[in-house]
Formats: C-alpha cells, structure tokens, sequence
C-alpha cells in the first residue's frame, strides 16, 4: 500500500517537471502530447496548467554571404534570438466504469519564437518567426485483468491548427526609395489537420507500476494558406510592392513515447521515458502563389514564392527521475533530461540538457497544486550554408552560438470529484 501512496502523490509533480522539460525540446516541440490525466484513480478530475519558459540563446559571429540583398556586415554580429513564452494545458477525465476512461483535452504541443530583431547582420536570414498550435484531442481506455496486474488499451483522435509568421529583409533599399520602403517582406501563413493515437499499458498498482507505449500519427496540414507581404519592396521585381496569396502544404510530426515508473521503497517512486519524434517529415515547406493552384507545389519547383526551411533530423528524448512522498499532503521529485537536437548545420536547435524539480502540495482528498522548475542547457553549434537533394540552403547568412541557459517555470492545479 505505501507504494500506492508514492504513486498518487510523488507522481502528480513528475507530470509537472515531464512537462517543464518538454518545453525545451527539439524541434517545435514545446509540450508534445500528453495523456497521463488518463491514469489518475479519480472518477471525475479536472487539470489546468501553465508552464512558462525563459530561453537564453545568443547568436554570434553573424555574416552577411549573400551579396544580392545588400551588405549586411556593419551592422552587429551577436543578438539575442529567443523569446520567453507560455504553454497551457486544460484536460478533464472521467471514469465512465470501472474498467473504461475517457478525457477530453486542450494543449499546445508545438510552437516556435524568435525575434533578432532587423538590427544585425543576419537579418535577410531571419527577422522574426512566430509558430503556434492549437490541440483538442479525446482519448479513451479499457482495462482488464492481466496475470497480477492490468493491461489497458488505448486510442483517441485531435483536431490541430496552426499558424505562423515568419519576417526578414528580403533586400537593402537604395536611396530615394528607401524613404518609402524599408525593404523586409514577411510571411502570414495558417492550417488544420487531425489525428490519431493508439497504445498500450500495463499496471500493477500494489508496486505503483506502470508501463506504456503510446503512438501519436502525423497531422497533415494539406489546406496551408496564407499571405506573403512585398509590399515594403519597390514594384522592381515580379510579387515586389504587393501582397501575394500563396498555399502549401506539411506535416506536423508522428512520435512514439515508452513510460516506465516503479515504487523502488516505501514511498519512494523511480521513472523514465524515452520518446522519439519523426521531425525528419520537415525540410522544407514550399509555398506558391494561389493563382498557380493546380500545378504542383514543391521546393525549388517553378511556381515556388517562397519557403519555409528547416531541415530538421528527428528527435529524440530520454529523461529519468525519482519522486518521494514526504507526508500525506506533500510530496516530490527531479528529473533529468536529455534531448538531442534537429538541427543539421541549419538552425538553431541543437542538444539540451534539462534538470527539473518541484513539489507537489494536496491541501484535502480532492484538490492538489503542483509548483515545477527547470534548468536546462542549450548547447553550442552553428548555422550555414548546408545541401539537401541537391539544393543549398543558409546561402544568406552563417552565425554560431556557445552554450545557453533557459529556464523555466510551471504550475498545475487538479480538482478530483
């Protein structure tokens, strides 16, 4: 039985700090997807959460290469790149028998922001880029006998939209025009997808053991659409000095994430995870003028306007961790993380290395706050001119960036009835 303690209270922070650290993933992960909210013994439980996460990363040693937009070089080679952001989480979950769960939950599983501003020398590379998520998803379970434990079988659907913005200085304008024009073009682009999840887990409850492996499908953004905005260019050029619709399509990634947890002592819990995530099926995003809709739209096709690139690797996480029970109202835990970055000499997301910590406080049987921190290291690498299938990308600007902080805070409240 005391095991059983460990796994009601110890727990409930280990969902908080697995929920800090994924903010820091690779990619454009930022919470990924979760369901543990299926697996607390209450009948009716409401959760909501915030995590909110300071990213430290500098960029340096920036160059202007590309001699077409204008000679960027005088202007500053180190900025800072990263905003601070916010990830919610609302989820409810009721108990419909004794052997079948359901929740419904919102989340924000993939998002993106940096902002080095127009004032360095990499500027025709990168302004600002902006992407956010919306999740609704529904996921139910059933339970049955298994030799000494249960084994439930999993599976549920989501509704996805996303939107993103992405600015740059498109070209230096020469004088009398640059009166008029300042020369950056920007990017407004927005999509829907669904998808699904299967798994399975095993419980013995007596250990505070459990076991799972769940698969998230890809969500395919087949209907992109969105806006590219010239008109801060002189009418010089074709799609300069005006606005341009323009469609596309992508796909968020598929991922597969195994979960283990054991009580090792009286009130004391050990637990694990490693996830991977298919971030590979983005490169490059290729958008083309709407008037051009019938003609296929690909990278380096003829009818491209313009694209988003990536070139990500996929990703992978493994974080472990121990939670204790110090009494029946508190309870904790740290973890340690490790998440390997996609980016492949482009960009910016490269090995993180992340401890969480916190506390979990259940004033009465059916209300419990949980208080969740996190430090992570971003580590160094750089960003160029790279080759894939025989197009080159990062001909713009190259810069590096050393080894960075990010922090992050996350708090959560559960009301079981």
């Amino acid at each position: 039985m005391a095991f059983r303690i460990a796994l009601r209270g110890a727990f409930a922070f280990v969902i908080g700090s697995s929920f800090a650290s994924a903010a820091f993933a690779g990619g454009l992960d930022r919470a990924g997807y979760d369901i543990d909210l299926l697996f607390d013994k209450g009948r009716y439980v409401f959760e909501s959460g915030v995590t909110y996460v300071m990213p430290d990363r500098k960029l340096k040693n920036a160059k202007d290469i590309n001699p077409a937009d204008g000679n960027l070089n005088g202007r500053p080679h180190s900025v800072d790149a990263t905003e601070n952001y916010a990830v919610p989480y609302i989820g409810f979950k009721i108990g419909i028998t004794d052997d079948i769960d359901c929740m419904a939950d919102y989340s924000e599983p993939f998002g993106a922001h940096t902002n080095p501003g127009l004032n360095w020398a990499g500027a025709n590379n990168e302004i600002e880029t902006k992407v956010r998520t919306h999740n609704y998803a529904a996921t139910c379970s059933y339970k049955f006998d298994a030799g000494p434990g249960q084994l439930r079988l999993i599976g549920g659907g989501f509704y996805q939209e996303v939107s993103g913005y992405k600015s740059r200085l498109v070209s230096v304008v020469p004088a009398p025009f640059s009166a008029v024009y300042d020369g950056v073009g920007s990017l407004d682009v927005d999509g829907h997808g669904w998808g699904w999840r299967a798994g399975l887990a095993y419980e013995i409850p007596e250990y505070a053991l459990r076991t799972s492996l769940v698969y998230n499908s890809r969500v395919k953004y087949d209907n992109l659409k969105g806006t590219v905005d010239l008109t801060e260019l002189p009418p010089v050029r074709a799609f300069f000095g005006k606005a341009t619709s323009v469609f596309g399509s992508a796909d968020a990634p598929d991922s597969l994430e195994w979960k283990v947890q054991s009580g090792i002592a009286p009130d004391w819990l050990a637990f694990g995870s490693v996830k991977w995530t298919n971030w590979s099926v983005l490169q490059s995003i290729a958008l083309c003028p709407t008037s051009t809709r019938g003609i296929s739209c690909h990278t380096g096709g003829a009818t491209e306007l313009t694209s988003l690139d990536l070139l990500y690797q996929d990703g992978w996480t493994i974080t472990g961790g121990v939670g204790h029970k110090f009494n029946d109202q508190w309870s904790g835990a740290l973890s340690l993380s490790w998440d390997r970055g996609t980016s492949q000499g482009y960009g910016l997301s490269s090995d993180t290395w992340t401890l969480g910590a916190g506390l979990s406080y259940k004033p009465t049987e059916h209300v419990e706050f949980t208080f969740a921190g996190a430090l992570g290291l971003l580590t160094s690498g750089k960003s160029g001119e790279v080759t894939s299938n025989g197009i080159t990308y990062g001909d713009d600007a190259t810069y590096s960036f050393g080894n960075d902080l990010v922090a992050a805070l996350s708090t959560s409240m559960k009301v079981r009835f």
